[in-house]
């Protein structure tokens, strides 16, 4: 938590200055410090490793956020400030509370993640505020106080999860995305867009809590499935209208169908989704949290092409990848590790098969279509859709092949990386071609 402090410096530092500082960290901590502090600064973890990794991982996340945003340093500090105070604030109320534990991580509590938001987000509003004066133009106020504290309360989830991902690389990853999400937003767009946006909630509200109760009804999600849902749905219809809640709930029902198909063989081979197929809230938003991200830069942003590109194509991805999956599983004759090509049996994580493969790209195509059709998309960037969902995912069943099985991983992460690289390919591909 000390070394929070030396975020200050990102005031009066220019990128370069503070990324040769953070890569003297990262020497220091690599040479020096295992053999000042020795075995006592082991985790249990670090212990059967034989070094301690956290240690370095710190400085290096330090060093990312200073290179990825060279003249926003701003974002790095707060991105820095919620890693250091709010996960060291987590931690010791983790330790010194005995209160109740949250539902889906036993090892976690909800004092130490209340304290995560609390000192998280006041630390990351006070150096967004320190930094202010060194970045031009400065960010608005409603940035410097607001932002913070959305990222605090993202990266808390992200570290309550039950995966082994160092928390030093996804507290500042999870925060630093929702920061730069929220810095490319402006008043003027959103002053622009607010009249149409405030018209839909109305209806939006209406059609997604009817959606959920039927689907819940019908045994396609969970109750807190339901619950989820419906909140995405409600987001995606006042920022995007029907038709781009239209694309949503094709996404889902693609997804839904296809967890359905060949449940007897799949019970057999003990690789059918949990609750009969029944989509839970994870699921919901690891698919859709993109998605939701892109609808609101589609009416707060001045990129609205863009943003929806990247909202058509994290659906596209998220729906298409259960498509593949589960087609797979169900009908796909052999299965192979991407990593490897090595015959593997059906389920396994990170395996592919032809069957599912063709399944998902007819699935993205057909997803891609719809979003053309609907006048969400232009027909010549189709193609950047089909192709970012197609490399989503694929670099969905590589990190599983990898990382799934140490527990590094769990399937929900791997669900929203594959939508964020699908959606970061897309714009890529978007901006380079056209």
């Amino acid at each position: 938590m000390t070394m929070g402090s030396f975020a200050l410096l990102l005031r009066v530092l220019t990128w370069w200055q503070a990324a040769l500082c953070a890569i003297g960290a990262l020497l220091f901590n690599l040479v020096v410090l295992p053999r000042v502090g020795g075995r006592t600064l082991y985790r249990q973890a670090d212990s059967v490793r034989g070094f301690p990794l956290g240690i370095l991982l710190y400085p290096l996340s330090v060093l990312l956020l200073i290179l990825l945003f060279p003249h926003r340093l701003d974002i790095a500090a707060a991105a820095w400030a919620i890693l250091a105070i709010g996960d060291g604030a987590a931690t010791l109320a983790g330790h010194l509370s005995r209160g109740p534990r949250l539902p889906w991580n036993a090892d976690k509590s909800w004092a130490g993640t209340i304290a995560f938001v609390v000192a998280g987000g006041a630390a990351g509003v006070f150096l967004a505020w320190w930094t202010r004066p060194s970045i031009i133009p400065p960010p608005s106020p409603a940035f410097v106080f607001a932002a913070p504290i959305v990222a605090a309360i993202v990266a808390a989830g992200v570290e309550s999860l039950a995966v082994r991902l160092d928390d030093n690389l996804s507290v500042p990853a999870a925060a630093a995305l929702v920061l730069w999400g929220a810095s490319v937003i402006t008043s003027a767009a959103w002053q622009q867009s607010a009249p149409f946006v405030l018209d839909r909630i109305g209806p939006a509200i209406a059609l997604n809590v009817l959606a959920a109760t039927l689907g819940w009804r019908a045994a396609t999600v969970s109750a807190p499935g339901a619950v989820a849902g419906a909140l995405i749905g409600i987001g995606v219809y006042a920022c995007t209208g029907v038709f781009g809640w239209l694309l949503l709930f094709a996404s889902f029902f693609a997804a839904s169908a296809s967890s359905r198909a060949g449940l007897k063989r799949k019970a057999l081979l003990g690789i059918a989704e949990e609750r009969e197929g029944r989509r839970g809230p994870g699921n919901a938003i690891a698919n859709c949290i993109v998605g939701v991200g892109a609808a609101v830069l589609t009416v707060a942003s001045p990129l609205p092409d863009l943003a929806m590109l990247a909202f058509v194509t994290a659906l596209t991805a998220g729906g298409s990848d259960t498509v593949a999956s589960e087609i797979g599983k169900a009908w796909g004759r052999r299965a192979f590790l991407v990593t490897t090509f090595k015959r593997v049996r059906p389920g396994t994580s990170g395996a592919i098969s032809l069957e599912g493969t063709a399944a998902g790209i007819v699935c993205a195509f057909a997803l891609a279509a719809v979003a053309v059709s609907a006048g969400l998309l232009q027909w010549n960037f189709i193609w950047f859709a089909v192709v970012g969902a197609t490399v989503g995912a694929f670099a969905e069943s590589w990190l599983g092949a990898t990382l799934e099985g140490p527990g590094i991983l769990d399937n929900d992460l791997l669900n929203f990386l594959n939508t964020a690289i699908a959606a970061l390919v897309a714009v890529i591909l978007a901006v380079i071609i056209r």
